[in-house]
């Protein structure tokens, strides 16, 4: 009895919910506006300020308060920020983890707090942190089928024969771990597609120009380029330009994400080809949190439509594209 006590006080002293971590997902109620936070992991590209502008876009709409945080691409400022979230008691959190193992603690010092996150376009360690346990659902794409639509893509075009080198995301985030597996798990029955190299870019452009330009010097032959996502693509593209090579001619690339810039070079015939990954989440996210308060059953994964971008479609979708 006294150590149940001696625990109590200690839940109670580091502002925890002794409630909340026995009763699993925290309960919502349903109210007109709610003040909730939405944690983004970086604000350097395309994609993350689309993603960002349909979050805020929809909280103006309903009304409600949003507190809004950017961790600049640090996990540990990530980590900082839902503790500010948790202080400022907010009611739910929207959360795009960094990285999958520093974020699941996060989440759940959350859940403990009493408060219920919402997953989106990257997920934490399941082995961590559980949906429907710790967190309620998780909102995005299937990364290792984005993955495995680009290796289809490439291996067609490069009829089953090609020297690749990779240019990863983030190291240790989902959809850099998801699409590197998704494009591997594809290409392994074709043995004439083979990756020569593979270094992460971080995401960015500069970055993968920047690494393109070392592996290039390394890898003189390569043929074909697997970018994680349409920013190091194109910074691909201008490391090969740099070269003297002709992207789209001499080495042919395929990413992920679908942003205006990459519909262009598709146009332009530099890239071959782009798998959407769909960064307005407002509408969904926002929905999603409303039916959790109505007490209705979420799903543990909740899986965005994604087109796919060539040469057949490019100029169609440029329009509408971020």
């Amino acid at each position: 009895m006294k150590r149940i006590l001696a625990t109590t006080v200690t839940l109670a002293a580091a502002g925890l919910s002794v409630f909340a971590l026995a009763q699993g997902l925290p309960k919502l109620a349903v109210k007109k506006t709610y003040k909730v936070g939405f944690a983004q992991t970086e604000s350097n590209n395309p994609w993350r300020l689309a993603q960002t502008k349909s979050m805020q876009d929809e909280a103006k709409k309903l009304g409600w308060q949003l507190v809004y945080t950017d961790a600049a691409g640090s996990a540990a400022k990530q980590v900082s920020d839902v503790d500010s979230m948790i202080a400022q008691r907010v009611d739910a959190i929207f959360l795009a983890p960094r990285e999958e193992k520093p974020l699941a603690a996060a989440v759940k010092k959350a859940r403990a707090a009493g408060i219920p996150v919402i997953l989106l376009d990257r997920n934490v360690d399941q082995s961590l942190a559980k949906p429907g346990v710790d967190y309620v659902t998780f909102i995005g794409s299937d990364f290792v089928k984005e993955g495995q639509r680009a290796a289809e893509w490439l291996t067609k075009k490069m009829n089953g024969k090609a020297t690749i080198i990779e240019l990863q995301g983030t190291t240790g985030s989902s959809p850099a771990n998801d699409r590197k597996a998704g494009f591997a798990n594809y290409i392994k029955k074709y043995p004439g597609m083979k990756i020569v190299a593979s270094q992460t870019g971080d995401f960015a452009r500069d970055k993968g120009r920047q690494v393109m330009e070392t592996l290039l010097q390394a890898h003189p032959d390569v043929t074909a380029v697997y970018a994680h996502n349409d920013e190091m693509a194109l910074g691909a593209i201008a490391a090969l330009e740099a070269a003297g090579k002709k992207p789209g001619k001499d080495v042919i690339l395929v990413s992920i994400d679908g942003e205006k810039d990459a519909l262009q070079a598709i146009i332009d015939g530099k890239l071959g080809a782009t798998v959407e990954c769909n960064p307005r989440f407002g509408p969904k996210a926002f929905e999603t949190l409303q039916r959790y308060a109505r007490g209705e059953k979420i799903p543990a994964k909740i899986i965005n439509p994604d087109r796919f971008f060539d040469a057949s479609n490019a100029k169609a979708s440029l329009s509408t594209s971020y």
